[in-house]
């Protein structure tokens, strides 16, 4: 068969299509979990890092969160998601899928602090002097007039993470997941099509898709967020 008659195939065999979208929920199921934890550990932390504190207890919190952010973004995802999977998490019958959230949530937390700490302290300081000259307290200003504003300045970057965040996803069969990458392994093995182009390519294709989609919504959060300024 030619390679457009075995890309057909995937999609008309009952099959090979099932195996294609199990891998593809899969994918999505780990990504949407991972995103979703690392916007709540990044802003947990970049908060932490930028909070302005005479306590001095709030200098630990603060050191654990800048090593976290050394570590995590220092070190390769591949070992960070073998250690959590064979080290941290090496508990029998404990759900493979929930390791690989984690793993790619506290990696992902560790890059969105970073574009929040940067959103933030790209809003002018005189915001923050104005709604404290107004009574507002340092929590309350950050929260009603920076936040608002860093938001519409760090999408662009946090949008951009989880598209690389959908895509690192493709390493967990390294752990024996059956992601989306794993299917098309598994359709080009040699006692199904014995050609792994075919659906290497469909696997690309749902991966397009996905990130096509997610930057489709993206633009259309900026698009309004322009609008609300210019009025």
């Amino acid at each position: 068969m030619t390679f457009f008659e075995k890309f057909t195939l995937i999609f008309t065999n009952a099959k090979y299509l099932d195996s294609m979208l199990t891998g593809l929920r899969m994918t999505l199921a780990i990504s949407v979990g991972a995103a979703v934890l690392g916007l709540i550990l990044g802003t947990i932390v970049a908060l932490v890092g930028l909070a302005k504190s005479k306590n001095p207890l709030m200098k630990i919190p603060k050191l654990i969160c800048a090593l976290y952010v050394t570590v995590v973004r220092g070190t390769p995802m591949a070992l960070q998601l073998f250690i959590m999977a064979f080290v941290v998490f090496a508990i029998r019958g404990f759900p493979l899928v929930v390791t690989a959230i984690i793993a790619f949530g506290i990696n992902s937390g560790a890059y969105v602090s970073e574009n929040i700490r940067g959103g933030i302290l790209s809003v002018d300081i005189g915001q923050t002097e104005a709604g404290r000259s107004l009574g507002l307290s340092s929590a309350a200003t950050m929260w009603y007039i920076v936040i608002p504003q860093a938001i519409k300045n760090v999408i662009p970057s946090i949008g951009n993470e989880l598209i690389a965040l959908i895509k690192e996803t493709s390493i967990v069969s390294m752990i024996g997941m059956y992601d989306l990458t794993a299917a098309a392994k598994n359709v080009g093995s040699g006692q199904n099509l014995a050609n792994y182009l075919a659906p290497m390519s469909v696997a690309a294709l749902f991966y397009l898709a996905i990130v096509y989609l997610l930057t489709f919504i993206i633009k259309i959060i900026e698009g309004r967020l322009r609008q609300s300024d210019r009025r």
